[in-house]
């Protein structure tokens, strides 16, 4: 799960971080009042949404008075914002966060994140702070400093100091940047985050060590225990398929190919996309039905699919364990049958009552498609979208 900046900056405020003052908006008067409760001489109007690269799309501008405030709230709010996170399509602004200006001398990039090779938390930190950290990562590497962090000690003020210098913080500042990143690893360990982000974190004028920007996301495992957290979800940053999968406790994900798969289990479903893919095509999505598919879950998976226009070709891959074959069988037929399926489907299903299956399928009078191999069923689908 993701959420806004400000709710970010939110956030970080509760754990001591320091952020620029601020409010969001929701309209354009709702701006200029803002930047006018806040005071001041300049003000950063951003869009936000749930996306980097906001800046260089245009989405976030630096206002000097209470008109171009307006302006530029005029201009974001309502805007397709496309960045190099968005797609081609972009995504509409539909929220703004208005803040006073910051004196920047400096800026590093700051970010706590779960390694899983050392099945740590990683802390990692730049002097090159407001680029693409892929980028920084790709042309100088050494840039990018690492600190790995034994959970039972947690981030140790010699780590936290070896960032700082690593990166160059004058030596005025390190306390400071010290009790910043330990506060940041405090917010990412007690909010349950897979990845807390700031960048940049900035240098003032004065010495001082702030945030001014900030990326969440969010383990969507835990969120059960963390009810302040889902409050920030924002449907409208979300794909409409997505949520409503959720909604009958199915893994769902929208990709771009015109293959939809039906799939129990994420790792067979990875290898089910790479099947269709070797054999050229593209999947249309990621669907993991799980171990409890009923045939009121098949349905809805099948309606979720086809809702999609890309999608000319169904393959369902299933292996019965827990789930019996003859289970999903029937709500493949129950499925077809209600969404009154025009668009081939292929059936490949290996396990418990796999023969009972099959003949149910069989007995359907459906057009169904049966295969034996994940690779017969990958040919039997790219063969049949191609007619």
């Amino acid at each position: 799960m993701k959420i806004h900046e400000y709710q970010g900056k939110e956030i970080l405020k509760k754990f001591g971080v320091t952020v620029p003052r601020g409010k969001p908006a929701f309209s354009v008067d709702e701006a200029v009042k803002v930047a006018e409760e806040l005071g001041g001489r300049v003000w950063v109007v951003k869009a936000q949404i749930h996306a980097g690269g906001r800046g260089k799309g245009g989405g976030v501008k630096v206002a000097k008075t209470p008109d171009e405030v307006r302006i530029y709230a005029k201009a974001i709010l309502g805007m397709q914002l496309k960045t190099h996170q968005t797609g081609p399509e972009g995504q509409k602004v539909r929220r703004l966060l208005v803040e006073e200006g910051a004196d920047i001398k400096h800026e590093y990039y700051l970010a706590a994140l779960t390694d899983r090779v050392t099945q740590r938390v990683a802390m990692m930190a730049s002097s090159e702070g407001g680029m693409d950290i892929e980028q920084v990562a790709h042309n100088t590497p050494e840039k990018i400093i690492k600190v790995f962090v034994d959970p039972a000690t947690g981030l140790t003020d010699a780590q936290a100091t070896e960032l700082a210098r690593g990166i160059g913080v004058p030596d005025g500042s390190v306390a400071q940047a010290v009790d910043t990143f330990k506060k940041l690893y405090t917010c990412y360990m007690e909010t349950d985050a897979s990845l807390a982000e700031i960048n940049p974190l900035i240098l003032e004028g004065n010495g001082g060590i702030k945030a001014i920007d900030a990326k969440f996301n969010f383990d969507s495992n835990s969120l059960y225990r963390q009810p302040e957290i889902v409050a920030y979800r924002d449907l409208d940053e979300e794909d409409a398929d997505e949520i409503e999968a959720s909604k009958h406790d199915l893994s769902y994900i929208s990709l771009d190919g015109n293959i939809g798969c039906l799939v129990n289990g994420a790792g067979l479903a990875m290898a089910t996309m790479d099947t269709i893919k070797l054999f050229g095509a593209e999947p249309a999505n990621f669907l993991d039905v799980g171990g409890g598919a009923t045939t009121e879950k098949v349905t809805a998976a099948f309606k979720i699919m086809l809702k999609n226009p890309k999608v000319n070709g169904i393959l369902v891959n299933i292996f019965g364990g827990i789930m019996k074959c003859d289970t999903i069988a029937t709500g493949i037929v129950a499925a077809a049958r209600e969404t009154h399926l025009s668009v081939p489907l292929v059936v490949r299903m290996k396990g418990t009552n796999d023969d009972i299956g099959k003949q149910i399928l069989k007995d359907s009078g459906l057009p169904i498609i049966s295969a034996d191999t994940m690779a017969d069923a990958a040919t039997k689908i790219v063969a049949a979208v191609k007619h």
